[in-house]
């Protein structure tokens, strides 16, 4: 990333110019902004010349009812589709009864303990819930998905996501019953 000057933006600021302060940047080559003295214009033209880049796409993944699948080649094929060298690649999934992991990728007993200790903590049918709409997983797959997050933030190194040796990433299905998840998966950084 690029540096900062802090003077000119500290002389912007106090005439609280927000034109002024592009203004400044422009003149030392951080961005670039057309003619026009409009700020939406303005600040859709805001770019920095280190190649500073948005990507994101979204997929889908059949579930075959409560357990883990791996996304981890999915989002690293995205990884290397963006051009994105160095940065960070967020994963969303958007649900509330399913969610990520990072989690093991070489012993598959990991993620039968991990289901067991959900098992126990949020048991299906559990006395108390009143969330039962679509039968007794309804609750606990919402519960299940608070615990854990529908969100992880990795880092992006050399076009790729940094994971350790061991280290996969996982959509955890917590309803008993086939779904088709989305995942969003969006990568920001340096070409």
């Amino acid at each position: 990333m690029h540096s900062v000057h802090t003077g000119g933006i500290a002389g912007a600021e106090q005439g609280g110019d927000v034109m002024g302060l592009l203004r400044i940047f422009r003149e030392q080559g951080e961005i670039r902004l057309p003619a026009r003295k409009n700020f939406p214009d303005a600040m859709k033209a805001f770019r920095c010349h280190d190649c500073d880049m948005v990507f994101q796409k979204r997929f889908t993944v059949a579930t075959s009812g409560r357990g883990t699948t791996d996304i981890t080649a999915e989002i690293q094929s995205l990884v290397r589709e963006s051009s994105i060298r160095t940065g960070m690649c967020l994963v969303f999934c958007h649900h509330t009864s399913a969610s990520l992991i990072l989690c093991e990728n070489a012993d598959p007993d990991v993620h039968v303990d991990l289901e067991t200790f959900m098992s126990e903590l949020v048991p299906d049918g559990r006395p108390g819930f009143i969330h039962t709409a679509e039968g007794p997983d309804d609750m606990t797959a919402h519960v299940r998905s608070i615990l854990t997050t529908n969100d992880l933030s990795l880092p992006v190194t050399e076009g790729r996501c940094a994971l350790g040796t061991w280290q996969g990433v996982y959509l955890w299905e917590h309803r008993t019953t086939r779904h088709i998840r989305e995942i969003t998966v969006t990568i920001y950084g340096e070409m």
